[in-house]
């Protein structure tokens, strides 16, 4: 039996009892009582029953009530006879009071547990959100802490880098063959430090840029010259808008430069050797949309957005790849540091095609500034 079950029981079995005290007591002062005396007790024992057993529990307290009231103590006793008419208002009157008021309290009783029970929602809420937000703080914190030492381990790791390369190069001048091997790995060394260390800053809003009004063809040229040593001779197809061939928009050159490198550079290193890759531009709107398609391995569906956060490489991603897994997620945080954003969709054939999009402007803002 459940504690609802045993409580309810409880309520039952003392109600009777306290019924049938309350009767005998009546009856041997009901030549002393008035008929309203007896009916406010009565009507007491319903209400108690009421509030400790429930709407039930009053209402056959009331038909008992009805019934004892009559028998015992309306004249003639000892028969549900009513000699007097206005006795029977008296007994309407009392059956109606007790199953109203065991309606009333009833309700009350269901508006008071359904008010106590979302009081304790709201307090295991307020709990939960008192949680999530000493987590997001403590997350918050932890996030700011790795950003602190990712710039200081970057800043700090300069220096040894620096005489490393400085050493490699004085054996080199000794006719030491390791030192090439040294100082290969000590430029791949700087350029994680590099990232590392522009990763931060772009997570921190400190990266400084040199916004300006360019050329999409100035653009593509200096990233096709930047890419032009590792193409090895390899098919890039970079084409202009033929509708529009003079593109303009305000962007950071040098950065752009990079974002579109990297982009170039990881079709070359994931396409096959003897697809050509497509470098394109037009405009859309008021961006600039440069493209670069490839007809590499693709992305899953799944890992679309993943493959720019830091350190994420795509599944699809072969293991002889040399990638840190930072160039992307630098990538979309230096396009939107220009008001742009970097995106990947899938390439109907095969592929992938990543797009840049950069705030364009018109002609007549290229005469205003000058």
């Amino acid at each position: 039996m459940t504690n609802g079950h045993a409580r309810t029981g409880r309520a039952w079995f003392g109600s009777i009892i306290a019924l049938v005290a309350v009767t005998i007591g009546l009856f041997m002062l009901r030549d002393a009582l008035d008929k309203a005396h007896v009916a406010l007790v009565l009507l007491l024992v319903v209400l108690g029953g009421s509030a400790a057993g429930g709407r039930m529990l009053g209402i056959v307290l009331a038909l008992a009530g009805f019934l004892i009231f009559d028998w015992l103590f309306l004249p003639p006793f000892a028969t549900l006879v009513v000699a007097d008419p206005l006795d029977w208002l008296v007994l309407v009157a009392f059956l109606a009071t007790g199953v109203v008021a065991a309606e009333l309290l009833t309700r009350a009783q269901r508006e008071a547990d359904e008010a106590h029970r979302r009081a304790e929602e709201v307090a295991q809420l307020t709990a939960r959100a008192q949680a999530d937000a000493a987590h997001a703080e403590a997350l918050r914190e932890a996030d700011q802490l790795k950003d602190a030492l990712l710039a200081t381990v970057s800043h700090d790791l300069r220096t040894p880098l620096t005489t490393i390369r400085g050493l490699a190069h004085d054996m080199a001048r000794d006719g030491d063959d390791r030192a090439l091997v040294i100082e290969e790995e000590v430029d791949r060394l700087n350029r994680l430090v590099t990232d590392l260390l522009d990763l931060s800053r772009l997570e921190a809003g400190g990266m400084p840029l040199a916004l300006a009004l360019n050329t999409a063809d100035e653009l593509m040229g200096a990233t096709l010259q930047r890419v032009s040593g590792a193409a090895a001779g390899r098919a890039i197809r970079a084409a202009l808008d033929p509708d529009d061939p003079l593109l303009i928009g305000t962007f950071d050159l040098a950065h752009s430069v990079r974002i579109l490198g990297n982009l170039l550079e990881n079709a070359l290193k994931y396409a096959p050797v003897d697809a050509p890759i497509d470098f394109t531009v037009v405009r859309e709107g008021p961006m600039l949309v440069f493209r670069v398609a490839d007809r590499g391995p693709g992305v899953p569906e799944e890992e679309r957005e993943r493959i720019f956060a830091p350190f994420h490489r795509a599944s699809t991603a072969r293991p002889d790849v040399g990638s840190s897994g930072l160039g992307l997620a630098i990538a979309r945080g230096l396009a939107e540091a220009q008001g742009g954003s970097l995106t990947m969709e899938k390439r109907e054939g095969g592929g992938s095609v990543f797009a840049l999009r950069l705030p364009a402007a018109d002609l007549i803002d290229t005469f205003e500034t000058g």
